[in-house]
């Protein structure tokens, strides 16, 4: 059995973050919302896409509902106030999946930011969205906030 190191914290920090389960941006992502956003733990909702699965689109709609689901448990259950979406440059969903040329994935990573905060609210009034692109800065990752 391994057993981490890390310590094992029981409080809730009743926050929530979306984004994508490209794996190159995972470390980032966590370091962006421990450090720049001060969420020293947080529930993950992760998914291909992050949250274009909340921005209503028809080839996103198979994947809405579960994460819908997820998202109304997270707040009932764990009293999720706050939730943090993230999309990243150069995600495979836009491009394989939605089928969008590069030079038009973020506007629409950016318009799905926007519809999915207001899915959010619908599911949760309430709670605080705040919306994040991350990106290319050279060989390391940037969080603009849209």
């Amino acid at each position: 059995m391994y057993i981490s190191p890390t310590p094992y914290y029981g409080e809730r920090i009743y926050a929530a973050a979306m984004y994508c389960s490209d794996g190159r941006i995972g470390e980032q992502i966590d370091d962006f919302l421990h450090h720049g956003a001060g969420f020293p733990r947080y529930d993950r909702l992760v998914c291909p896409g992050g949250p274009v699965a909340l921005s209503g689109r028809l080839l996103a709609l198979w994947d809405a509902r579960g994460v819908e689901e997820q998202v109304r448990f997270l707040v009932e259950v764990h009293d999720i106030r706050s939730v943090v979406l993230v999309a990243h440059e150069g995600c495979a969903y836009y491009s394989h999946r939605l089928g969008l040329p590069a030079a038009r994935i973020e506007t629409a990573q950016r318009e799905d930011l926007s519809k999915a905060t207001e899915t959010v609210l619908k599911l949760a009034p309430g709670v605080i969205v705040t919306r994040y692109l991350a990106r290319h800065t050279g060989p390391a990752i940037g969080f603009e906030s849209v």
